[in-house]
Order: structure tokens, then sequence, then C-alpha cells
């Protein structure tokens, strides 16, 4: 959740951390910090709020000219939102040795071990557990930071990533991973480390990301990498798949916006490479070696979190109908607590746009070690997910910087067809019947791009009930999903109150909440529930709601019950997902805009959930 950046190289440190610490501030951002070492000491600023307010800081004190230093933005986890719990934090300025940690994370055992320092006479001036860390480390040091630093992390329990520099050591960074992202972008006679690529591809393409449990010493020319038990391993060093005009803005005013509007051509990336339409054929590499176990398999399961969620209840509709299996989804936070029973024959998929979260990975984990086979959706190569997964298939849809999930959705809404697909051309369905289907995912990029159009009319119609605190996003069958995502979309960056699920559940105690005006969202299309929404349309209007629907272009009909009306093209039932997502997203946008919120970066919100 929080974003780690780290720099030892020949140029002055600190305006890279700074330019790193802003492309990583949609990660988690109530306050930020630098340090840097200065002339063999420790020079730290940090405070309260973005990273421009560390920024004005060094610009008063000076002498940040050190070319080697840590920085980090804060998504608190341990302590309130201070100056004293900002990142780094450094060793007891008695006892120590003038070490400084950033770390992204959690140290379960904190408590204990806090306990344990304060007896060998530690004073603590924060209420984190990254500052036991710091001590930690300090307590241990012995002339050398890097085996300082395993000796540490053997006596840590739970997740972390995480930079130290030493004013013993002013030539040295080390840095560690486990169970949080963290990558070392190599350059000419310099390092360049962080928690996510965006903050290395600005001055190099070469990067190697760190396995769990490893700790790599880092010095201008040279590096090594080796387990907390000093083990040395060997780091494999690969190219950015992305370079750094896929995380600019661009002509749009938020990465939200821009990233809308990139799904069209992110959904043909996905496509890419992957579908024969003439042959009825699906290629998907990274499952192609368990193709005989899911078409045996007796009983599938989706985890997830979020919007990835979503994208999982999407995907058990779709595995149902087109691979015939037993399908089932379930929030990866409940599913490793809750006894799940995993038989002979159960795939267990997880689905994470990051790849990093922290419950889907755990979710997994519970699944492997009670025999399932577990397959990965996500986006980020390298992931954590995507490593600990016996196989699976990458979104390809570029990076994503805006927290509130758009084109990462839609992805994993199409990889889940495509996956379903595969499976059911193994199972039960024709060529003829694949390649038919194949034409019409292939068409969904085109239908998006149509839709995008309504912006303008979408932002009117926003406008109109702009100040209402309470909405309700309804639909049925594979647009149920689709309503809860509406609805979160438009909480997580408007801060309006909403909530999703299937319209027939609305009379079930929610049409209680429906009062003259009260704004209700239909996703409305047609197909084969299409009369049923029809009369709970009807429902909410005797109460006086104010209908908003996302209908099927042509349909005269429902501008008779609805006060604004979404025209999307007439796509596959089993595809409408992947189009009627979208107005949703731009009514979320524009709702948020228009109530002056942060869009790219709500409050309280971080974009890669690391911790539990």
């Amino acid at each position: 959740m929080c974003g780690i950046v780290a720099y030892i190289g020949r140029r002055q440190a600190s305006p890279i951390l700074l330019e790193g610490l802003k492309r990583l501030e949609y990660r988690g951002y109530d306050s930020a910090g630098v340090a840097v070492m200065e002339k063999g000491k420790l020079k730290i600023a940090k405070a309260v709020g973005r990273v421009r307010n560390v920024e004005d800081l060094i610009e008063k004190k000076g002498d940040f000219d050190g070319t080697i230093g840590i920085a980090h933005t804060r998504w608190a986890t341990h302590g309130g939102v201070t100056d004293k719990n900002a990142h780094p934090h450094r060793d007891d300025t008695k006892l120590g040795h003038g070490i400084a940690v950033i770390h992204n994370g959690i140290i379960e055992n904190y408590a204990s071990l806090k306990t344990y320092l304060t007896e060998k006479g530690h004073t603590f001036t924060s209420e984190t557990d990254t500052e036991v860390l710091a001590h930690l480390i300090g307590e241990l040091y012995r002339g050398d930071l890097e085996k300082a630093v395993q000796a540490a992390l053997r006596e840590v329990t739970g997740a972390y990533a995480i930079g130290v520099i030493c004013e013993k050591e002013p030539d040295v960074l080390v840095v560690a991973r486990k169970g949080s992202p963290l990558m070392v972008g190599v350059g000419k006679d310099e390092y360049v480390v962080a928690s996510d690529s965006s903050a290395i591809v600005a001055h190099t393409t070469q990067a190697f990301t760190l396995a769990d449990y490893t700790v790599a010493k880092l010095t201008r020319d040279s590096f090594r990498t080796s387990t907390v038990d000093d083990v040395p391993v060997d780091a494999q060093v690969k190219e950015l798949e992305f370079d750094l005009a896929e995380i600019e803005l661009g002509n749009f005013e938020h990465y939200m916006l821009k990233e809308i509007h990139e799904q069209p051509r992110a959904l043909r990336m996905t496509l890419q490479g992957r579908v024969d339409t003439r042959a009825g054929q699906i290629v998907l590499g990274g499952v192609s070696q368990m193709a005989r176990q899911l078409a045996t398999a007796r009983r599938l399961v989706f985890v997830g979190q979020g919007t990835a969620l979503h994208a999982c209840m999407i995907g058990t509709y779709l595995m149902e109908e087109l691979g015939k299996i037993p399908s089932d989804w379930d929030y990866a936070s409940e599913f490793r607590y809750r006894n799940p029973i995993v038989e002979e024959g159960t795939v267990v998929v997880a689905v994470s746009q990051s790849g990093e979260t922290a419950d889907t990975l755990a979710a997994l984990q519970e699944a492997k070690s009670r025999g399932a086979l577990a397959l990965g959706i996500v986006n980020v190569v390298g992931s954590s997910i995507s490593r600990e997964t016996d196989a699976g298939v990458y979104l390809r849809v570029g990076p994503e910087i805006g927290v509130a999930s758009t084109k990462a959705f839609v992805g994993q809404v199409m990889v889940a067809s495509m996956l379903a697909l595969f499976v059911g051309r193994r199972r039960y369905l024709s060529a003829d019947y694949v390649s038919n289907f194949l034409q019409n995912l292939e068409r969904i990029p085109a239908a998006i791009e149509r839709t995008l159009q309504l912006s303008d009319h979408i932002k009117k119609a926003a406008a109109k009930h702009i100040e209402r605190e309470n909405w309700l996003f309804l639909g049925r069958g594979l647009n149920w999903p689709v309503a809860l995502e509406g609805a979160l979309k438009l909480k997580e960056i408007s801060y309006i109150h909403a909530e999703g699920m299937p319209a027939a559940e609305m009379k079930h105690g929610p049409i209680a909440l429906i009062d003259k005006g009260m704004p209700v969202v239909f996703v409305a299309t047609r197909n084969s529930q299409y009369e049923k929404v029809l009369s709970n349309i009807e429902e909410v209007r005797s109460r006086g709601g104010a209908v908003i629907a996302v209908a099927t272009e042509g349909d005269e009909h429902i501008k008779t019950l609805a006060e604004d009306v979404f025209y999307v093209p007439d796509v596959s039932e089993m595809l409408q997902p992947l189009v009627t997502v979208v107005p949703l997203q731009l009514l979320a946008y524009h709702a948020a805009v228009m109530r002056g919120k942060d869009v790219d970066k709500p409050r309280n919100l971080a974009k890669s959930v690391t911790v539990e």
C-alpha cells in the first residue's frame, strides 16, 4: 500500500526520490518522508500530507545533496497520521548507529520486540511497528549493515519491503522483501529501488524483482542478493514491460479518465495473439500445460477483493455457462478462515490487478496447501501471486495508476471469458460456437469506443443528482456484479454512499430506502432477464425514485421509464458487462469531479492492499 523509493549512485538522490514518490502517491499518501546521507550524516525530512510538503521542507533545510537515500509515502496501519509516525524511522539516537529504515507491510510481533528493546534501554518516539524494526537492526548491528538486517528479519513475523541506510556505512544501501512488492532498477553505476516499476522506468528499463525472504546489498558499482540466512541467490535482471509514456497523463485531466479511455486499446492487447477466430481456438500459453487438469476439473472457485471480486462473480457465470464446471466465488479475505472444502479436482483462481493483494495471496496459498490447482489472473508481471500460482494469464492492459480500477476490471472479465472458452472448448463447445463467440469478443473494443462518446451526456445526468447522498445500483444476471462495481466506483471517488445488489433483492428490505428523488441506477440491457428488470424499475418509479438506466441502443420503451438513459451497443449477453460498466465508470468520475474530490487519490484508499 505504501510507496517505497531508494537510490544509490552518482547523482543527487533527493530529486530522484521525490520524483519517485510523486509517481507512487497513488499507492498511499497520508504522509511522506525522505532520508539522505549527506557527508556521512543522516538528513531526514518528513511531513503529513502530500509529497509536496516534504519537498518544501527539503528546500527550506538545504544540505540534501547526498547520492544515497531512501523515501516513503505512508498509508497508516500503526499509529495516527503525524509527522513522528511518518517514515523514515531511525534507530535510537543515543544507543544507535545512525540507521534509517523505510517499510511497507506489518511487523506482527512488533509489541514483543518493542518490550525486548525497551528492556535493553531503547527509547521510542513513534507509535509505529517500523520504528521497532529500525531499533532492532541497530541493536544487532556489529559493523555490517547487511548482516544486521538479515539477523533482524530472522526475528520478524509479518510482511515487509524495506530500505535501510547507515551512517557507519555511507556507501551501502540494503533492501529486503517478504510479502510486499519490491524491485531494483539496474542502471550505470546506480540503482533505483521501488515498490512499483513506475518509479524506476524514468531512469532504467533493466530491473530485477526481489523474491520473498531475499536481501540485496547495493553499492554504486555492484550488488549482492542473498536470503535472510545469508545464502547467496541469483537475481534475474529483466526488461521492464512498459515505457514512461504509459504512466504519463498526456492530455487527460486525471489518470482515471485516461484509463477509462484506454480500455479499447487495453482489451485489444489482452486479445492479441490469444484468439484464432477462424479455427475457433483460444491460445493461453500460461495455462496450456494445465489443459487436461482444467478439462477434468470438478469445481472452480474464483477469489478476489473489491473490483477484482466483481470480476470473479462474472467469471463464475461464464465458467458455468461456457465451461460447464460447477463454479463459485468468494472473498479472498474469508476463504482461508472458513475451513474451505478443497477436494480433488478443485481449481482456485486468484484475481488481482497488482498481484500483491495480501488477502488474495493468502487465500491462494491456503488453496495450494490443501491440494488445489492454483491459477492467477493478474496484471503485473513477476508479482507475488504470479509467482505463487501453478499457472495463469496476464491481463496485459498496461499500468493502472488511478486508485479506482477501471481498465483492469474489463481486462479481468475479458480474461475470465477466454479462460471459460478455453475450458469449454476442451469439454463441450464446438469450434463453430467458439469461433462465433470470439467474433463477438473482438467487437467489444469498438463497442466501448462508442460507449465512451456518452461522456458529456453522463456528466449532465450526474449533475442532476450530485447532491443526493444515497444511491442504489441494480442489475440481474451477469449485470448485477456490474451494479456492484458501479456502486463501488461512486463510493470510492465521490464519497457518496451507494449500494449495489441484484435487482430482485431490492424488494427484500432495501426498497424501504427509496423516497422521492433517490437516484436508482439500473443496468437494463436487453437480455434474458430484461422483462424482470422492467418490473423492478416500475417498483422504484411507484415510490418516487429517480431512475437512471443503462440500456441497449434502439430500446425506445425504456425512455418512458427512466429520467436518463445511457445507451450502449447491442452485444452478446455474456459479454454485456464489458460494455455496461463503462457508463458507470464515467458516472462516478464526473460525480467526483463535480463534488471537488481528488479522483486519482481518494482518501483512505491505496492501490495495492498489501496488508490483511
